[in-house]
């Protein structure tokens, strides 16, 4: 009978729905474990995937969208792959993304977004946060119920990121349209990976009109700023570039902010006297959010590719090596954290968590994350005095019955019929 740990993480659904099974089987191997039918390396210690993720001269980031199963585009022979990877950077699926990017490109690019999200623009953005969940969650309270994933996340986080860029009002609906009919990031069926762009390729299109109208007419909207921004050496990027820049913003955004209020909301209605706790008191939920980043972050694992001959702890790894860096694994590891499958709201140092990385690669959009999904925690808190799932779809607690996206990058529900009761 096959192991947990023999089990394929890429391709197995029983996995997909409770990673942290394998995950765990796969801890018990060590920190640093090479998977024996792959040439992968599974990184599920703390500091180890801490130690990957900081070391960006060793390790390139190219194959963080299409993860660490996929071919390489070139054969290994060199004893240093970083020209290769840039000769073939558009044959990783997403090479030519902002998460794929290394050395000075990456540096260029990011130092563009790392002005964007600032806590004063997040402020002046706040009130239409507030007022539109304000709005989603006194309907939804008004029927009684909703379906969380569909009808209130993604709208929501989708028009937050488009108010936020300046998205034209009549093509948001669109954009939702391309990404729920396109295929996510990490999908199990391998037949699915030359799709995966494709919700960005149309939403292209669009930003490169938008782009194109803000150099020309600058607008007071992050579009604008991005699209008339400067590299540090005061060069001007490349239209194409920004467009990649923008449209990549977008689809990132709105997938993993609805998936971490999809997990935080899991939470919320299992674990007990949680809700009530607060009620009581509704400042937890910052602190509720870091504790869900932790356990059920929206990315599950990254991946990166090792240039040259290096090491990661005690471990030799040489070159060509695809490392698997499994988030949710670090960030349950018991050598970092105390009782670490359980849900603790005064965890000490917390945001220490890596659900949204660490280092260069950090994600640009986590403080974005954090408000919008406070704001309508907090709405929904306020407005209800009772929130369940609908047992006649979840079943009973516990015994619930819930359908996961089949990705195994994001981790994120697919579905979640809530019961609201009205204050």
């Amino acid at each position: 009978m096959q192991t947990m740990a023999e089990r394929d993480y890429f391709t197995d659904y029983e996995v997909l729905k409770d990673p942290y099974q394998y995950f765990e089987a796969i801890r018990a191997k060590g920190p640093i474990y090479r998977l024996p039918d792959r040439d992968i390396v599974v990184v599920t210690g703390f500091e180890e995937t801490l130690e990957v993720l900081k070391n960006t001269s060793d390790f390139s980031s190219a194959i963080a969208p299409q993860g660490p199963a996929a071919a390489l585009p070139f054969e290994l022979g060199n004893a240093d792959i970083t020209a290769d990877i840039e000769a073939h950077r558009t044959s990783f699926i997403g090479g030519d993304l902002l998460v794929a990017y290394d050395d000075k490109q990456h540096t260029m690019s990011r130092s563009m977004l790392n002005r964007l999200f600032t806590p004063s623009r997040l402020k002046a953005n706040e009130q239409f946060i507030a007022d539109y969940a304000d709005q989603l969650v006194r309907d939804a309270v008004a029927k009684g119920g909703c379906e969380l994933i569909k009808d209130i996340a993604t709208p929501f986080v989708t028009l937050v990121i488009a108010d936020l860029l300046g998205v034209p009002a009549d093509d948001r609906q669109l954009f939702m349209d391309a990404i729920e009919a396109g295929v996510g990031a990490g999908s199990l069926n391998p037949d699915d990976l030359a799709q995966q762009n494709q919700p960005l390729v149309i939403m292209g299109t669009y930003f490169f009109r938008y782009v194109q109208e803000r150099r020309v007419n600058p607008r007071d909207d992050v579009l604008s700023e991005l699209a008339n921004a400067t590299y540090p050496d005061g060069s001007t990027p490349d239209l194409l570039e920004i467009v990649r820049l923008a449209t990549f913003l977008f689809a990132a955004g709105q997938d993993t902010s609805a998936k971490l209020l999809g997990n935080t909301m899991r939470f919320i209605v299992d674990q007990p006297g949680l809700q009530q706790q607060l009620r009581a008191d509704p400042t937890l939920i910052p602190q509720l959010l870091e504790e869900v980043l932790r356990l059920e972050g929206s990315t599950k694992m990254t991946a990166r590719l090792a240039r040259r001959d290096t090491r990661i702890g005690d471990m030799e790894i040489p070159v060509g090596t695809k490392v698997m860096l499994a988030l949710a694994a670090a960030n349950r590891d018991p050598r970092r954290w105390e009782d670490p499958q359980a849900l603790v709201l005064d965890r000490p140092k917390i945001r220490e968590h890596l659900a949204f990385g660490r280092g260069a690669h950090v994600c640009a959009g986590a403080p974005l994350a954090r408000v919008e999904v406070r704001v309508i925690l907090e709405k929904f808190i306020e407005h209800t005095s009772e929130i369940d799932l609908n047992a006649a779809v979840h079943g009973p607690p516990g015994s619930r019955n819930l359908d996961y996206e089949p990705s195994f990058i994001i981790r994120g529900l697919s579905g979640m019929h809530l019961k609201l009761k009205p204050n």
